[in-house]
């Protein structure tokens, strides 16, 4: 069982009715579909594009925003799973150019900034299959579409 702590830094993530739910939702949903994951408690960090650059350069020496990061606990760390960041602007940008509700396209972030937690990755193809179907599953069981199914190469438009 994960406990989560959602701090919202952007008030723009005030839009999205029920986040705390939706997030909530979405963990569990990911969590159902790893028959080893590892519980703890997961904070979320609903922030600005401004503040997801910082942490984007300061931990990916990519000083631009991206959608989500996941930041694993340490492994002598008890009971934290790690950290997830969203990055409003790039989110609701996305979320538009895919014709989603952003509700739907921050449940998708989630599982799979949850996955990451978890020790997935997607460097390669391999690795970037196996992630997909997790996720695939995970949004299903949410009543969420395929992320996936129009995009041939797979994968995040970022990476985490």
């Amino acid at each position: 069982m994960n406990a989560v702590d959602v701090i919202v830094e952007d008030e723009a993530w005030n839009t999205i009715e029920g986040k705390n739910r939706l997030i909530e939702q979405a963990i569990a949903a990911a969590d159902a579909e790893i028959s080893d994951a590892l519980p703890g408690v997961i904070a979320i960090l609903l922030t600005d594009d401004a503040a997801m650059s910082e942490l984007n350069a300061r931990f990916r020496q990519k000083p631009q925003p991206t959608n989500v990061l996941s930041f694993p606990a340490s492994e002598h760390t008890v009971n934290h799973l790690g950290d997830i960041a969203l990055a409003s602007g790039v989110v609701m940008r996305e979320a538009g150019d895919r014709a989603l509700p952003p509700a739907d396209h921050l449940r998708h972030l989630i599982v799979h900034g949850f996955l990451h937690l978890q020790g997935y990755d997607h460097q390669d193809d391999d690795e970037a299959l196996v992630m997909e179907e997790i996720e695939r599953r995970a949004l299903a069981r949410l009543g969420l579409a395929d992320p996936y199914r129009d995009n041939a190469g797979g994968g995040m438009d970022a990476d985490e």
